[in-house]
């Protein structure tokens, strides 16, 4: 007697194969995102501070200019950047990862706020 499950194993250990596959790639991105997400808060904050010397007038040069030229030393892309009046500086960058968005990185140097919300 021949059965109709010949075979069968070969398809189930296939996709189990593939659905192990698909599970390293996704771990695997996961780890890519999380770097690229530290890498955008470094660069972020050093932008910021670099900045915010310069805003200071402890460093030459132009505070949001010299935000860019560090972002772009730590692989970064500085999307915003705003010197305030009380000499403080907050940056916004991004970097590229294997997702279809980037990685954002937000910082502010400067003098601590008048009032700091405790919530």
């Amino acid at each position: 007697m021949v059965s109709n499950e010949q075979g069968s194993g070969t398809v189930l250990a296939a996709g189990v194969a593939m659905a192990m596959l698909l599970l390293t790639v996704m771990v695997l991105g996961l780890g890519k995102a999380t770097t690229a997400a530290a890498r955008a808060a470094t660069a972020a904050d050093l932008s910021a501070l670099a900045a915010a010397d310069v805003h200071r007038g402890l460093a030459g040069g132009e505070a949001c200019q010299v935000a860019a030229e560090v972002a772009a030393i730590h692989g970064a892309l500085l999307v915003e950047c705003i010197a305030s009046g009380d000499l403080s500086v907050q940056v916004t960058v991004t970097v590229e990862t294997a997702l279809p968005w980037p990685a954002e990185g937000r910082s502010r140097a400067g003098r601590p706020p008048d009032s700091i919300d405790p919530g």
